[in-house]
């Protein structure tokens, strides 16, 4: 499991991810952690499969008994199936994750963790060094779905927003902007279901300073490159699936 850090200051972001070991079946994810003064915040804490990777990659940046909080963006197994294993390495933290979630992230294992849900409407969290905001993502893939805002270091970790589908090893950045689409478009298409709810979230994020988005699969978007996904996600269609199946449903009936 490779660690970059992304911001350094009074407080610091890494990524953890691209772990040349993974199986080739299980899909790449990034997982990220907030230091702050002697304490650590871990975002999206991955699968159960990658727990053995994660652990001491994350031993390797702080002293675990500094994890205070963990997030899950929301409910799907390679975002939080890992839980169970996190609630036994520290079991003194909070788990901040929607309130719609609770009855079925349990299944995973939260005996000791405090589960804090968040609003609908999000809500913030005060670490020493700055307050970070959970912002409404809902449906997008998920009903209740959140990302985290960062008005110091000025990152927006987005979750399956932005996310791309790319082999192990990929840079940890997009480069180049147009050649990346592609890595992009089915993911977004299939698994946004609303242009609604896509329109809604881009009107909010647009509102914050950002410089960089991270979400949970493949690259990274800095500078300039986070307006052009704005611009071009906005563009999309998405939802299409559906509506494509239910048109061939009568000639494959027929």
């Amino acid at each position: 499991m490779l660690r970059t850090e992304i911001f350094s200051g009074r407080h610091h972001w890494h990524v953890f991810g691209r772990d040349p070991d993974k199986l080739s079946q299980i899909i790449d994810t990034n997982q990220y952690l907030v230091r702050d003064q002697g304490v650590s915040f871990l975002l999206d804490p991955g699968g159960i499969e990658t727990f053995s990777a994660m652990l001491p990659a994350v031993a390797s940046c702080c002293d675990i008994s500094e994890i205070k909080y963990l997030f899950a963006s929301h409910q799907d197994p390679d975002i939080i199936s890992s839980l169970g294993l996190w609630d036994k390495a520290v079991p003194h933290a909070k788990l901040y994750a929607p309130w719609l979630w609770e009855g079925f992230l349990k299944h995973f294992g939260c005996h000791n963790i405090e589960y804090v849900g968040i609003p609908d409407e999000g809500m913030t969290l005060d670490l020493p060094s700055v307050k970070l905001q959970f912002v409404p993502a809902h449906y997008l893939h998920s009903s209740g779905n959140f990302h985290v805002y960062d008005p110091v270091a000025r990152i927006l970790m987005s979750g399956d927003i932005g996310a791309a589908l790319e082999p192990t090893g990929a840079p940890m950045f997009v480069d180049d902007f147009s050649a990346h689409v592609p890595k992009m478009e089915l993911f977004h298409r299939r698994w946004m279901p609303s242009n609604r709810a896509k329109n809604d979230w881009i009107a909010r994020v647009r509102q914050l300073d950002i410089d960089i988005m991270a979400p949970q699969h493949g690259r990274l978007f800095r500078g300039d490159d986070v307006k052009r996904f704005l611009d071009w996600f906005e563009a999309l269609e998405v939802g299409l699936t559906a509506q494509h199946t239910a048109a061939a449903a009568p000639a494959a009936a027929a």
